[in-house]
Protein backbone atom coordinates (compact mmCIF):
# COMPACT_ATOMS: atom_id res chain seq x y z
CA UNK A 1 0.00 0.00 0.00
CA UNK A 2 1.43 3.36 -1.08
CA UNK A 3 0.12 5.51 1.74
CA UNK A 4 -0.21 9.26 1.19
CA UNK A 5 -0.41 11.22 4.48
CA UNK A 6 -1.10 14.95 4.48
CA UNK A 7 -2.84 17.48 6.69
CA UNK A 8 -6.53 18.17 6.32
CA UNK A 9 -5.55 21.78 5.56
CA UNK A 10 -3.77 20.45 2.47
CA UNK A 11 -6.60 18.08 1.56
CA UNK A 12 -9.82 19.94 2.41
CA UNK A 13 -11.73 17.54 0.14
CA UNK A 14 -11.65 15.07 3.04
CA UNK A 15 -13.44 17.43 5.42
CA UNK A 16 -16.97 16.38 4.52
CA UNK A 17 -16.29 12.66 5.08
CA UNK A 18 -13.65 12.82 7.83
CA UNK A 19 -15.87 11.13 10.40
CA UNK A 20 -17.81 8.85 8.03
CA UNK A 21 -15.05 6.24 8.02
CA UNK A 22 -16.05 2.82 9.37
CA UNK A 23 -14.16 2.37 12.65
CA UNK A 24 -14.08 0.15 15.72
CA UNK A 25 -14.74 2.92 18.25
CA UNK A 26 -17.41 1.76 20.74
CA UNK A 27 -20.58 3.84 20.68
CA UNK A 28 -20.22 5.08 24.25
CA UNK A 29 -16.83 6.61 23.45
CA UNK A 30 -18.53 8.87 20.90
CA UNK A 31 -20.67 10.39 23.64
CA UNK A 32 -18.00 12.09 25.73
CA UNK A 33 -19.38 15.64 26.12
CA UNK A 34 -15.91 17.22 26.12
CA UNK A 35 -15.39 15.94 22.56
CA UNK A 36 -17.77 18.65 21.36
CA UNK A 37 -15.04 21.20 22.10
CA UNK A 38 -12.86 19.64 19.39
CA UNK A 39 -14.63 17.56 16.75
CA UNK A 40 -17.11 20.16 15.46
CA UNK A 41 -14.10 22.39 14.76
CA UNK A 42 -11.65 19.72 13.59
CA UNK A 43 -12.22 20.42 9.90
CA UNK A 44 -11.87 24.19 10.25
CA UNK A 45 -10.00 25.59 13.23
CA UNK A 46 -7.84 22.50 13.71
CA UNK A 47 -7.33 21.40 10.10
CA UNK A 48 -3.57 21.98 10.37
CA UNK A 49 -3.50 19.50 13.27
CA UNK A 50 -5.49 16.74 11.55
CA UNK A 51 -3.71 14.16 9.39
CA UNK A 52 -5.52 12.27 6.66
CA UNK A 53 -4.32 9.29 4.67
CA UNK A 54 -5.34 7.65 1.43
CA UNK A 55 -3.52 5.34 -0.96
CA UNK A 56 -2.95 4.83 -4.67
CA UNK A 57 -5.39 1.93 -4.85
CA UNK A 58 -8.32 4.09 -3.72
CA UNK A 59 -7.32 7.73 -4.12
CA UNK A 60 -9.73 10.06 -2.39
CA UNK A 61 -11.06 7.38 -0.01
CA UNK A 62 -9.94 7.84 3.59
CA UNK A 63 -7.68 5.10 4.95
CA UNK A 64 -6.86 6.64 8.32
CA UNK A 65 -6.98 9.90 10.27
CA UNK A 66 -4.97 11.33 13.13
CA UNK A 67 -5.98 14.26 15.31
CA UNK A 68 -3.88 16.52 17.50
CA UNK A 69 -4.60 19.61 19.57
CA UNK A 70 -2.20 22.29 20.84
CA UNK A 71 -2.72 23.26 24.46
CA UNK A 72 -1.18 25.07 27.40
CA UNK A 73 -0.41 23.15 30.56
CA UNK A 74 0.53 24.70 33.88
CA UNK A 75 3.30 23.00 35.83
CA UNK A 76 5.53 20.11 34.88
CA UNK A 77 3.02 17.29 35.41
CA UNK A 78 0.75 16.08 32.66
CA UNK A 79 -2.87 16.37 33.84
CA UNK A 80 -4.74 13.53 35.50
CA UNK A 81 -7.78 14.32 33.33
CA UNK A 82 -5.89 13.16 30.24
CA UNK A 83 -7.93 13.25 27.03
CA UNK A 84 -10.75 15.41 28.37
CA UNK A 85 -8.15 17.66 29.96
CA UNK A 86 -6.13 18.41 26.84
CA UNK A 87 -9.27 19.05 24.79
CA UNK A 88 -10.58 21.48 27.39
CA UNK A 89 -7.19 23.17 27.81
CA UNK A 90 -6.75 23.38 24.05
CA UNK A 91 -10.13 25.07 23.68
CA UNK A 92 -9.38 27.53 26.49
CA UNK A 93 -5.91 28.26 25.09
CA UNK A 94 -7.39 29.20 21.72
CA UNK A 95 -10.33 31.17 23.15
CA UNK A 96 -8.05 33.21 25.40
CA UNK A 97 -5.58 33.90 22.61
CA UNK A 98 -2.67 32.34 24.45
CA UNK A 99 0.33 30.62 22.92
CA UNK A 100 0.22 26.82 23.35
CA UNK A 101 3.36 25.23 24.68
CA UNK A 102 2.41 21.61 24.03
CA UNK A 103 0.69 19.49 21.46
CA UNK A 104 -1.21 16.32 22.24
CA UNK A 105 -2.33 13.45 20.07
CA UNK A 106 -6.06 12.79 20.44
CA UNK A 107 -6.58 9.79 18.22
CA UNK A 108 -5.21 7.67 15.43
CA UNK A 109 -8.01 5.81 13.71
CA UNK A 110 -7.60 3.28 10.91
CA UNK A 111 -10.50 2.12 8.73
CA UNK A 112 -11.95 -1.12 10.09
CA UNK A 113 -11.10 -3.27 7.05
CA UNK A 114 -7.46 -2.15 7.07
CA UNK A 115 -6.61 -2.74 10.71
CA UNK A 116 -3.73 -5.04 11.55
CA UNK A 117 -1.61 -3.90 8.59
CA UNK A 118 0.75 -1.59 10.50
CA UNK A 119 -0.96 1.63 9.43
CA UNK A 120 -1.24 2.94 12.99
CA UNK A 121 2.54 2.94 13.32
CA UNK A 122 2.88 4.86 10.05
CA UNK A 123 0.31 7.41 11.20
CA UNK A 124 2.12 7.82 14.52
CA UNK A 125 5.42 8.41 12.73
CA UNK A 126 3.73 11.01 10.51
CA UNK A 127 2.20 12.67 13.56
CA UNK A 128 5.60 12.90 15.26
CA UNK A 129 7.15 14.40 12.12
CA UNK A 130 4.33 16.90 11.71
CA UNK A 131 4.50 18.02 15.35
CA UNK A 132 8.23 18.58 14.92
CA UNK A 133 7.64 20.64 11.75
CA UNK A 134 5.19 22.78 13.70
CA UNK A 135 8.01 23.59 16.11
CA UNK A 136 7.13 21.39 19.08
CA UNK A 137 9.91 19.68 21.00
CA UNK A 138 7.60 16.96 22.26
CA UNK A 139 4.38 15.18 21.35
CA UNK A 140 2.34 13.89 24.26
CA UNK A 141 -0.52 11.41 24.11
CA UNK A 142 -3.15 10.11 26.55
CA UNK A 143 -3.13 6.65 25.04
CA UNK A 144 -6.03 4.19 25.17
CA UNK A 145 -4.43 0.72 25.36
CA UNK A 146 -6.12 -1.48 22.81
CA UNK A 147 -6.21 -4.71 24.84
CA UNK A 148 -7.13 -3.29 28.24
CA UNK A 149 -10.84 -3.90 27.59
CA UNK A 150 -10.09 -7.61 27.97
CA UNK A 151 -9.14 -6.93 31.61
CA UNK A 152 -11.63 -4.34 32.85
CA UNK A 153 -10.96 -5.10 36.53
CA UNK A 154 -7.17 -4.82 36.31
CA UNK A 155 -5.96 -1.44 37.61
CA UNK A 156 -4.45 0.66 34.84
CA UNK A 157 -1.50 1.37 37.15
CA UNK A 158 -0.67 -2.33 36.89
CA UNK A 159 -1.62 -2.90 33.25
CA UNK A 160 0.23 0.11 31.80
CA UNK A 161 3.61 -0.95 33.13
CA UNK A 162 3.32 -4.69 32.41
CA UNK A 163 6.07 -5.83 30.05
CA UNK A 164 6.99 -8.83 27.94
CA UNK A 165 10.27 -10.77 28.40
CA UNK A 166 11.90 -8.44 25.84
CA UNK A 167 11.10 -5.42 28.01
CA UNK A 168 8.49 -3.95 25.67
CA UNK A 169 4.94 -3.24 26.90
CA UNK A 170 2.49 -6.11 27.07
CA UNK A 171 -0.17 -4.03 25.30
CA UNK A 172 0.15 -3.86 21.52
CA UNK A 173 -0.74 -0.17 21.11
CA UNK A 174 1.53 0.91 23.97
CA UNK A 175 4.24 -1.19 22.32
CA UNK A 176 3.85 0.73 19.04
CA UNK A 177 4.38 4.00 20.89
CA UNK A 178 7.45 2.78 22.76
CA UNK A 179 8.99 1.35 19.60
CA UNK A 180 8.47 4.75 17.96
CA UNK A 181 10.51 6.42 20.71
CA UNK A 182 7.79 7.17 23.25
CA UNK A 183 8.09 6.81 27.01
CA UNK A 184 5.30 5.72 29.35
CA UNK A 185 5.14 8.41 32.02
CA UNK A 186 2.06 7.94 34.18
CA UNK A 187 -1.57 6.96 34.26
CA UNK A 188 -4.28 9.55 33.60
CA UNK A 189 -6.86 8.09 36.02
CA UNK A 190 -9.84 10.14 34.78
CA UNK A 191 -8.96 10.69 31.16
CA UNK A 192 -12.52 10.47 29.84
CA UNK A 193 -15.75 10.75 31.84
CA UNK A 194 -19.02 9.72 30.21
CA UNK A 195 -22.30 9.91 32.11
CA UNK A 196 -25.74 8.92 30.89
CA UNK A 197 -29.13 7.65 31.89
CA UNK A 198 -29.66 3.91 32.09
CA UNK A 199 -31.61 4.06 28.83
CA UNK A 200 -28.74 5.86 27.11
CA UNK A 201 -26.19 3.34 28.34
CA UNK A 202 -28.36 0.45 27.22
CA UNK A 203 -28.56 2.03 23.78
CA UNK A 204 -24.84 2.74 23.59
CA UNK A 205 -23.74 -0.70 24.77
CA UNK A 206 -26.53 -3.22 24.24
CA UNK A 207 -26.07 -4.23 27.88
CA UNK A 208 -29.06 -4.29 30.28
CA UNK A 209 -28.30 -1.80 33.04
CA UNK A 210 -30.61 -3.55 35.47
CA UNK A 211 -28.66 -3.62 38.72
CA UNK A 212 -26.77 -1.17 40.87
CA UNK A 213 -23.00 -1.64 40.88
CA UNK A 214 -20.19 -2.14 38.38
CA UNK A 215 -21.31 -3.22 34.90
CA UNK A 216 -18.93 -4.66 32.32
CA UNK A 217 -19.47 -3.10 28.89
CA UNK A 218 -17.84 -4.41 25.68
CA UNK A 219 -14.95 -2.13 24.74
CA UNK A 220 -14.81 -0.37 28.11
CA UNK A 221 -11.46 -0.34 29.90
CA UNK A 222 -13.07 -0.35 33.35
CA UNK A 223 -16.56 -1.23 34.60
CA UNK A 224 -19.32 1.37 34.31
CA UNK A 225 -20.84 2.41 37.64
CA UNK A 226 -24.62 1.96 37.54
CA UNK A 227 -27.09 3.53 39.99
CA UNK A 228 -30.66 2.29 39.57
CA UNK A 229 -31.99 4.57 42.29
CA UNK A 230 -30.88 7.71 40.50
CA UNK A 231 -31.23 6.42 36.92
CA UNK A 232 -27.69 7.11 35.84
CA UNK A 233 -24.44 5.37 35.01
CA UNK A 234 -20.95 6.86 34.87
CA UNK A 235 -17.88 5.60 33.08
CA UNK A 236 -14.46 6.91 34.10
CA UNK A 237 -11.79 5.78 31.65
CA UNK A 238 -8.12 5.79 32.58
CA UNK A 239 -5.54 6.31 29.86
CA UNK A 240 -1.75 6.18 29.78
CA UNK A 241 0.37 9.28 29.28
CA UNK A 242 3.18 8.76 26.78
CA UNK A 243 5.69 11.41 25.80
CA UNK A 244 7.50 11.47 22.45
CA UNK A 245 10.66 13.65 22.40
CA UNK A 246 11.07 15.15 18.94
CA UNK A 247 14.53 16.68 19.15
Amino acid sequence: MALRITTLAERPDFAATLFDMDTTWPEFALNDPIADLFYPFATTTHSEHVLVADDDAEPGRLVARGCMIPFLVSGAELPDDGWDGVVRRGWLTRERGRRPGCVSALEITVRRDLQGKGLSALMLAAMRDHAARLGYAELVAPVRPNLKHLEPHTPMSEYAFRTRPDGLPHDAWLRVHVRAGGKIVKVAPRSMVIAGTLEEWQRWSGVPFDRTGPIEVPGALTPVHCDLTHNNAVYVEPNVWITHPLT
